[in-house]
């Protein structure tokens, strides 16, 4: 069984470049179905979600072809021909279900799996589907699949195409305004997507979009307006740096840094998140909005309380990993997580590693400890393998996280990067 193992102790110092974000890479791959001829993407992140969405585009039709050595994928989706996305593919990966949008964009209709369920909570797609049908699709949900499928606004035996809607979410869901905005390029009309995610990897989708001859204006908004379009043509394009990964290696330095310089990393995209390390006490500096350097505090961190919101507030995503950050802190420290009902699963691991967190329905109370000991544990998802590694580095003796598919799903060479900051930290099978 892959694992990876820790030995606790070391301290980080150097430099770090962040990879491109895995939830901008994903989505724009997705989009790419709609653009006629070759997208060039740059930056693309070597890691598993991608391989698996290159996977659902390949099984579809279209032409995939991934430099990973230079991070430059190519995707020519003129041969697509089947708008139906197998069960077989989607049950690896929830994203999958954004294909669903550029699908009955392009062809009118679409048939994928309904996505499973996911260890950190449930994530409904009637937000998609809402929108779908006020774009004038019908709905069917049958035998685990969704068929959409247009239903008007086209002359007897042509492509049927969706029409421009308003469309006020109940939430500002990340899926459902991307969604959503891909299906509304193609479509008949003026789109509105009221209360829509304002997250930068949203904009990055958009800003993409636009290049390929799309129009969509409202970007970074609440309410993005999409005039649509006859059709798209594909383009080069740079996937932006990932602020997550950023976020992990900030409280990794924060957590035993020296000195540790992480380009790539964009302040305005998670000033949210600075400024609460700002105030527990790390020393934390924006270099030129693209590199974020962390040095060794000089006085005593302070304990805090989070909460997690839809962007720009605190990222869910980074919850798990300022976890362990607060464990160390003496004093007690709260914890509320808004966005996923089970983000706490990895909290009884970091227990095992001597933490003190008690969980009380979607609060989290930490009472700060000395030390942390090494121990197997078992990460629970993606970002809870990447707080079991951080636990690791600061941990009295040896850790080994297992079920660490999680962790390579959204990380790229995570253990070569530590190491290369000076973790002792080797993936062994």
């Amino acid at each position: 069984m892959t694992k990876f193992i820790i030995k606790g102790g070391n301290k980080l110092n150097g430099k770090v470049k962040i990879s491109g974000a895995k939830n901008s890479a994903l989505k724009i791959m997705a989009a790419a179905i709609m653009a006629g001829g070759r997208t060039i993407l740059k930056n693309v992140p070597v890691i598993d979600d991608v391989l698996t969405m290159a996977e659902v585009l390949n099984q579809l039709g279209a032409e995939v072809d991934f430099d990973t050595s230079h991070n430059i994928l190519e995707i020519n989706p003129d041969n697509i021909k089947s708008f139906e996305a197998p069960y077989e593919l989607v049950r690896k990966m929830r994203a999958s279900i954004l294909v669903a949008g550029p699908l009955l964009s392009r062809f009118g209709e679409v048939k994928v799996a309904i996505p499973g369920g996911c260890n950190i909570g449930s994530r409904q797609i009637d937000l998609h589907l809402k929108g779908f049908e006020l774009m004038g699709a019908e709905n069917v949900i049958e035998h685990g699949y969704v068929y959409s499928k247009a239903v008007s606004g086209a002359a007897k035996g042509a492509k049927r195409k969706l029409k421009g809607a308003e469309i006020n979410l109940e939430f500002p869901s990340r899926g459902a305004t991307e969604n959503i905005m891909m299906a509304a390029c193609l479509s008949s009309g003026k789109t509105i997507i009221n209360n829509a995610a304002k997250e930068p990897e949203i904009n990055d989708l958009a800003n993409f979009l636009n290049k390929c001859g799309a129009k969509i204006s409202g970007i970074g908004t609440d309410s993005i307006v999409i005039e649509g379009v006859d059709e798209l043509a594909g383009c080069q394009y740079e996937i932006m740096s990932d602020s997550i990964e950023a976020g992990t290696f900030i409280i990794a330095s924060a957590l035993c840094g020296k000195k540790v310089e992480i380009a790539g990393a964009v302040w305005e995209n998670m000033g949210i998140f600075c400024q609460k390390l700002k105030d527990i006490g790390v020393n934390i500096e924006n270099k030129e909005n693209s590199t974020i350097i962390i040095k060794k505090s000089k006085g005593i961190l302070k304990p805090a309380y989070i909460s997690t919101l839809p962007y720009p507030g605190f990222p869910t995503d980074l919850q798990p990993i300022a976890t362990v950050l607060l464990c160390t802190i003496p004093g007690i420290s709260i914890v509320t997580e808004n966005v996923f009902e089970n983000r706490f699963m990895y909290v009884d691991e970091l227990n095992r590693m001597g933490a003190n967190i008690k969980i009380d329905g979607h609060h989290a109370v930490i009472t700060g400890v000395n030390k942390l000991s090494g121990a197997p544990v078992s990460a629970t998802d993606l970002r809870a393998g990447a707080a079991l590694i951080l636990a690791g580095l600061i941990a009295d003796g040896t850790t080994e996280v297992y079920e660490i598919n999680h962790v390579l799903r959204g990380y790229e060479n995570f253990d070569k990067k530590l190491r290369n900051l000076g973790a002792d930290i080797i993936k062994v099978s």
